[in-house]
């Protein structure tokens, strides 16, 4: 029985590890679409995404069948709880991705502004995060995962400074409104792109320190405790 529980998550895992490389893959193309002025990096983001999502379902299917057929306990419990976390989180990536890539094709002739705004040093983070939370899980990297909780604030504060900047071309410029405005949503998904490798990072805290670190600093400062 044993032998074939390592089995089921070994097959779970390689699942895992394809469908992080299509994100990886997604989250890479439009980075470089932004960064090398190269629209044509856009296409295939939504392809790939078609294929995220049967690996979704795919690896939620698996999980379920590990925790009915073999009813882990303990960290063989909480790797599965996480995996299905993480699968979840991955999913959204994709998502996101393909928002990214819609937004930049709508404000590609402004590359300038893009440019000036910093919103390809912020993606530039962000992408850096989701590799790193995606390397954190599969190498069971606790410190690395931290790394990337730590980083959240960081993609925060460049989204916070990036729409002073495009909310005053506005004001200068009205002709840059409805461009400026595609590039305020577009920071928005790459702040939820940062988000999703903060919970992947959170999540490997929880399988490997049995930690529920998520929204600890929010309930922090509103004096809520997190522990049972």
């Amino acid at each position: 029985m044993h032998e074939h529980f390592e089995e089921e998550l070994e097959k779970l895992n390689t699942n895992l590890l394809k469908m992080a490389s299509l994100v990886d893959e997604q989250v890479e193309r439009v980075f470089t679409a932004l960064d090398t002025k190269n629209i044509e990096m856009c296409k295939g983001v939504k392809a790939k995404d078609v294929e995220i999502d049967a690996y979704d379902n795919l690896i939620l299917a698996q999980c379920e069948n590990i925790l009915a057929l073999f009813q882990p306990v303990a960290s063989d419990l909480r790797y599965v709880m996480s995996i299905i976390m993480i699968n979840n989180q991955l999913e959204r990536c994709g998502d996101i991705a393909v928002n990214i890539s819609q937004r930049i094709k709508k404000a590609f002739d402004h590359i300038d502004l893009i440019k000036e705004s910093g919103i390809i040093e912020m993606i530039k983070k962000a992408k850096e995060m989701v590799k790193h939370s995606i390397d954190s899980f599969l190498n069971k990297d606790i410190d690395l995962a931290y790394n990337v909780i730590m980083q959240d604030n960081e993609v925060d504060k460049m989204n916070k400074q990036i729409f002073k900047v495009l909310v005053e071309r506005m004001k200068q410029n009205p002709e840059l409104i409805e461009p400026a405005s595609h590039l305020i949503v577009l920071t928005r998904h790459i702040e939820r792109l940062a988000d999703h490798a903060t919970n992947i990072a959170e999540n490997l805290v929880f399988y490997i320190e049995a930690k529920i670190v998520a929204h600890k600093k929010k309930l922090s400062n509103r004096g809520i405790e997190d522990e049972p």
